[in-house]
């Protein structure tokens, strides 16, 4: 089902990105959400996006989402700015989202913190798959909310 060990990358990069953050942003709920979205997008086996696409990174973030997030909301947010610099050794670039796992699990958790909607309960993974698909994947995108769902149960239980 995945290219690395669950447990693995919730302790080693999802954690880690969290305890960078402000402490509102991490909660259960989101760190089961991240490890379940870089699940789904990447299977945590491709750094970029298989075909022509440009998503980088477990998380498959496009440059373009990189970019908008640093000029249109990060920088404008110290508390986010720094620590997610610092993730970024001091250069923040779409680039490292394939060099920094931990950042890109980050730049994933901020992501879904600038959406309207309040994140789903944690272990309700049929609700993070809907959440993911209208937030993440967006409502034009090829991902399936119903194939995602045993995906993001595996997220809950590892």
């Amino acid at each position: 089902m995945s290219g690395l060990y669950l447990p693995h990358v919730r302790d080693l990069l999802v954690k880690p990105a969290f305890a960078a953050l402000p402490a509102a942003l991490n909660t259960l709920s989101a760190q089961q959400g991240v490890l379940g979205i870089g699940l789904k997008e990447s299977g945590y086996t491709y750094l970029k996006q298989l075909g022509s696409g440009p998503a980088l990174g477990f998380w498959q973030m496009e440059p373009a989402t990189h970019d908008d997030m640093w000029t249109n909301f990060i920088r404008y947010r110290s508390d986010l700015r720094k620590p997610l610099s610092a993730l970024a050794g001091g250069q923040p670039s779409a680039q490292a989202l394939v060099t920094s796992p931990v950042y890109a699990a980050a730049m994933c958790r901020v992501h879904l913190f600038r959406q309207p909607d309040a994140l789903p309960s944690a272990g309700d993974a049929a609700a993070w798959a809907a959440y993911w698909k209208q937030h993440y994947n967006t409502l034009g995108g090829a991902g399936v909310t119903e194939q995602a769902i045993p995906l993001f149960r595996a997220a809950m239980d590892a």
